[in-house]
């Protein structure tokens, strides 16, 4: 494995790309850093100890600590989230957007285009709600009460929404750079990286318990066992595949005989991977947005039935997870598009007509395989709700024990692995794993 690690600075190409996706993950942090004017963020941060178990904390998980922190950052990518989901929602609906998705590398340029301009107004939207949220919190400091935002006049409103707004777009422009010039997705590695900024605050929070005799070093031994079973049976998933078989008809032309050969089409079970989880929770942050604007009665209502320990918000969110994992696979895999290109290829599936019967058999059994994946991303991310309440662990901690924080990292950390193992292995170095199944060795 340590020579593995070696041989990635060994080749200079990947060891540039690894180096500039490090520096500008360095510099998303630093943004995260930086606070947004006109906050009193100890009153802030006072605030979010009290509200620890809320969706808000959860949000501000997202954001990578920068909401909590009152940062230019506090809105992160999520806002270019929600715009991609809406586009690709409308993508099923409005012919234009159809037309975009098949015309290749322009069509993809111009969606994404408009995915931006999405952001842009997405991210006005939200920084006015998250303006408007703040100037209505205070905290009690003493005897005193003290406002999180000062002084709440007109120039507030308007330095949030173009500071907050242009530093999501600013973090969008840095994902894309990863996605383009570096390693892995860069989009969900920076979501990645703001998840894994509080695991150490996060474990050294279990520690103190454990030192002040709060926590039983047993149940600590037993949550490490529990996560490592999870982490393995989301690999298991993530990496599981649907073997269909595939026969080239065999064609003579003149001497030689060309195909004949057999074949298959590796289709994973969980083709959706992580994007199911990110787009349900990017939902679920909308009624809370919206609620922001209409204090009072609907605010209360949200605030009931959406916080996260919330049996009506875990099962919504378990739905929504469902619906997506479907939606992102059928706009992942196309099961006519896999007939129609097997036969121009000469290919078919053996005991299946070719055309309309092939497309059928493969949609059958990608719902079929599709379900299950769906179930289990859906109760791995509501596991942190029972697993706090079954062993009173704070919701930082809990969130690592599955949920999105876990699937997140899982996905992705196998993702950019593939991709590394892929640069290895094409200048015929070793990958991370000498013997076994290598799945990013698939072809």
């Amino acid at each position: 494995m340590l020579q593995t690690f070696a041989n990635v600075f060994k080749i200079p190409e990947l060891r540039r790309r690894v180096m500039f996706t490090l520096g500008i993950l360095l510099i998303e942090r630093i943004t995260a850093h930086i606070p947004a004017p006109g906050i009193n963020s100890l009153a802030l941060g006072q605030y979010f100890k009290q509200a620890e178990n809320t969706l808000l904390s959860f949000y501000d998980l997202f954001a990578g600590g920068g909401l909590s922190q009152a940062t230019i950052a506090a809105l992160g990518i999520m806002p270019y989230i929600s715009a991609s989901i809406i586009l690709q929602l409308l993508g099923t609906t409005i012919p234009y957007l159809q037309k975009l998705q098949k015309e290749g590398d322009e069509g993809r340029k111009k969606i994404n285009q408009m995915t931006r301009y999405g952001t842009v107004a997405l991210s006005a939207v939200q920084a006015l709600g998250v303006a408007t949220w703040l100037c209505s919190l205070s905290v009690v400091v003493g005897n005193q009460e003290v406002k999180v935002v000062p002084d709440q006049g007109a120039m507030f409103f308007l330095l949030t929404m173009v500071t907050m707004t242009t530093c999501t777009m600013f973090i969008m422009w840095l994902g894309e750079q990863i996605t383009e010039r570096g390693i892995g997705n860069g989009i969900s590695l920076i979501i990645t990286i703001g998840i894994l900024a509080r695991f150490p605050s996060a474990i050294m929070d279990e520690v103190r318990q454990i030192v002040s005799g709060n926590r039983n070093i047993m149940i600590e031994i037993v949550l490490i066992a529990i996560l490592l079973v999870i982490v393995a049976a989301i690999i298991f998933i993530t990496q599981g595949i649907r073997k269909i078989p595939v026969q080239y008809a065999r064609r003579v032309i003149g001497r030689k005989v060309y195909g004949g050969q057999s074949t298959h089409i590796p289709m994973r079970i969980n083709i959706a991977g992580v994007m199911p989880i990110i787009f349900a929770q990017s939902i679920m942050f909308v009624p809370n947005t919206i609620a922001t604007f209409f204090p009072g009665a609907v605010s209360d209502f949200v605030t009931q039935h959406f916080s996260i320990d919330s049996i009506f918000y875990n099962f919504i969110f378990l739905i929504i997870i469902v619906f997506f994992t479907y939606f992102y696979t059928a706009i992942a895999m196309n099961p006519v598009e896999v007939a129609d290109n097997l036969k121009k290829q000469g290919a078919f599936i053996p005991g299946i007509r070719p055309g309309k019967k092939t497309s059928d058999f493969i949609d059958n059994i990608l719902t079929r395989v599709t379900l299950p994946s769906a179930i289990f991303l859906g109760l791995i991310a509501i596991l942190p709700f029972f697993v706090k309440n079954a062993t009173d662990v704070s919701y930082s901690f809990a969130s690592f024990f599955g949920g999105t924080s876990l699937l997140i990292i899982v996905g992705v950390a196998l993702d950019t692995i593939q991709q590394i193992e892929s640069h290895l292995v094409m200048r015929h170095y070793d990958g991370f794993l000498k013997t076994g199944k290598i799945r990013g060795r698939r072809g």
